[in-house]
């Protein structure tokens, strides 16, 4: 074990600093044993490896918040540019009506009798393309497009093929397209592919040991295979979870390790906090601490290195200072606009006041990801036949 060299890192702790501060280089040599007890992944601080235990990612989220914050800006800073946040939109392009039972979402027909969510058709691609336009001269470089179905295989082939024209034609705007609509096979993840999506967006949503409390129509495995469909076709992965499901520390663990120990780490991780819809059976779950959401982003900053830790839902509850730290913890990416889906969000005005007042730039669209796999860090042209 070198100790100078890991002392010049930085991954030296303060009070090390403190009781090394006067000592000549024998007594420095002396106290290199301790360095030994330096966990692996301070030792290994910014490593990108998926090879993480559950007990590495439990020490990460449950270490002291200074230490966790100081390393996860670190970590940060060694593959992003700390002062750059992308803008992103957020469209329902199709709401209501979704057969699946996520007990979070006011868009499951399941619960629209209480939500009072209506069930509406598939929007037609003019209007999603001035949706884009809209967005795009407001600051947003990536829009993305959410439908309430199980799966493209569950709908018409008439819906499906105008899904795909709004993805060509979004992309036409030179803008990051996005999509979330539910299980992928194969053959439909290509097909996004070549009609240009940069990336799709499927959340584990909690641990894999907590998901049956949240949903019981589709499993785990079911989500994991269309995270596999859309790596195998070259479209980038967008998938984190939600906090404040009632999961607790335990299960916030469980989800990065899923995320962490994947073939490869998402391109993007998005992090949210559960929005509490009255008539959803999570209508009476407390809202998250700010703190936790921090712990959470730090976490994933520091278990995946080189992916977007994206701060997506429940930001409309944090303060200027709760986001800021959110950025600090490795956060560089929010959604804007005055919805996500079928809740509030931050205004957009307010969104740029903030940046200006904190020092912050968007990112602009289609600079390499640095994170994921080889086919997707540039972000996937479109593949014409």
């Amino acid at each position: 074990m070198n100790w100078g060299r890991m002392f010049a890192r930085g991954l030296a702790r303060p009070l090390l600093g403190q009781q090394v501060r006067g000592m000549n280089a024998a007594a420095v040599a002396a106290a290199a044993p301790a360095a030994a007890e330096v966990p692996r992944y301070k030792r290994e601080l910014g490593v990108v490896r998926t090879d993480w235990t559950r007990e590495e990612v439990g020490e990460v989220f449950h270490s002291p918040l200074m230490e966790l914050l100081y390393d996860a800006a670190s970590v940060h800073r060694m593959y992003h540019d700390p002062s750059q946040v992308q803008q992103c939109t957020l469209l329902s392009i199709k709401t209501g009506g979704c057969p699946e039972t996520c007990t979070y979402c006011s868009q499951s027909s399941s619960y629209a009798k209480d939500t009072g969510t209506k069930a509406e058709k598939l929007m037609d691609v003019d209007a999603v393309f001035e949706a884009a336009k809209r967005a795009k001269a407001q600051g947003s470089t990536r829009f993305c497009m959410g439908a309430a179905w199980r799966g493209p295989s569950q709908v018409g082939k008439g819906q499906w093929e105008r899904t795909l024209e709004m993805v060509r034609k979004v992309r036409a705007l030179d803008m990051e397209v996005c999509l979330t609509a539910g299980l992928l096979n194969d053959e439909q993840a290509a097909q996004l592919r070549q009609a240009g999506l940069s990336a799709y967006n499927h959340n584990l949503d909690t641990s894999p040991e907590y998901y049956s409390e949240v949903i019981s129509t589709r499993t785990y495995e079911d989500r994991l295979s269309t995270l596999r469909s859309v790596r195998k076709s070259g479209v980038s992965v967008c998938s984190g979870g939600i906090i404040g499901l009632g999961e607790g520390g335990g299960a916030r663990v469980g989800l990065v390790h899923a995320l962490a120990t994947l073939e490869e780490h998402p391109e993007s991780v998005p992090v949210n906090s559960l929005v509490a819809v009255k008539g959803t059976p999570l209508e009476g779950n407390e809202s998250v601490e700010p703190l936790e959401l921090v712990r959470t982003v730090a976490t994933a900053r520091i278990v995946m290195p080189r992916s977007m830790v994206r701060l997506s839902a429940g930001r409309l509850k944090l303060t200027k200072s709760d986001q800021a730290m959110c950025f600090f913890a490795g956060a560089n990416s929010v959604f804007s606009g005055d919805t996500l889906l079928t809740t509030p969000n931050n205004d957009k005005s307010e969104d740029s006041k903030m940046f200006e007042e904190l020092g912050i730039k968007g990112r602009p669209p289609h600079l390499p990801y640095v994170g994921g796999g080889e086919t997707t860090r540039n972000g996937p042209e479109p593949v014409r036949a």
